[in-house]
């Protein structure tokens, strides 16, 4: 009787896997790729790209930084992870795999360091509002973020409405010729239900007065303490972002992980 002949599988690279990675990966690859446009845009309409010097002259946050930022990474990750499944390069999906978990590190030691060192974080917090605060008139991004701030967490300055004097046009000093002299943002003004027009002079001279007088038209409270009320109030929502955004990353990092040791296995057949 002739010899029975057995057949050994040989190992494969699962389909599953590899084009569950690539559509995972385009998406983001796509959306940082449209950040990435959109920071660029917005720095050209600025007249920042063409002169790079006027980066220097902004002494607070840039909002454009975070699409230029946030959509560098995500392109450049989403290519590696794209490129990387589609043509079963190990190099780029190890890139990407090593790359995403620099980030999911940083980003626990981050949270780590926060809860252990509350008090400097506040500090820091403190002194890069008020450095925002001094430079609330030299881009109209920065601007309509602290007034966007200051707006939903009902809040005035960083620690309060004198924060507003370390801004040169609405200090309190004699010399200061500006009309916003003593006063605050729009931002700062407890909003009138019956109010159909925004008035945006609300603020003008209400330093000038009581503090307890104030507190009929403007916000007392300081951001940092009102953003820290607010993550205490929706800790848990917070929380299940992030442990969201973390399970995505672990997610995408055991997809390559695998996807790399299928390759190895069938590189090793050949």
């Amino acid at each position: 009787m002739p010899a029975k002949q057995q057949r050994f599988q040989e190992p494969e690279v699962g389909c599953c896997g590899k084009y569950f990675l690539f559509g995972f990966n385009i998406v983001f690859w796509l959306l940082g790729a449209v950040l990435l446009v959109i920071g660029l845009w917005a720095w050209g309409e600025k007249g920042v790209l063409s002169n790079i010097s006027s980066l220097t002259h902004l002494s607070g946050l840039d909002p454009v930084w975070f699409f230029v930022v946030i959509g560098g990474i995500m392109s450049v990750l989403g290519f590696a992870g794209c490129i990387g499944a589609l043509r079963e390069n190990t190099f780029l999906l190890k890139f990407f795999s090593v790359f995403l978990g620099l980030i999911f590190f940083l980003e626990l030691a981050t949270g780590i360091l926060a809860f252990v060192f509350k008090d400097w974080i506040r500090d820091q917090l403190n002194i890069f509002i008020n450095n925002n605060v001094k430079a609330y008139r030299d881009d109209i991004d920065l601007q309509n973020l602290i007034d966007f701030a200051q707006e939903y967490w009902s809040c005035c300055g960083a620690r309060g409405p004198s924060d507003w004097n370390l801004n040169i046009y609405f200090n309190c000093t004699d010399w200061n010729p500006s009309r916003e002299r003593c006063g605050v943002p729009f931002s700062c003004c407890v909003k009138d239900p019956a109010e159909d027009v925004l008035n945006t002079q609300c603020g003008y001279d209400v330093r000038l007065k009581l503090e307890l007088e104030q507190q009929s038209f403007i916000y007392t409270k300081g951001c940092v303490g009102q953003f820290e009320k607010w993550l205490q109030d929706n800790l848990v929502v917070v929380a299940g972002v992030f442990v969201g955004i973390a399970m995505l990353q672990i997610f995408g990092i055991c997809l390559a992980q695998n996807l790399v040791s299928d390759i190895n296995a069938v590189k090793a057949n050949w």
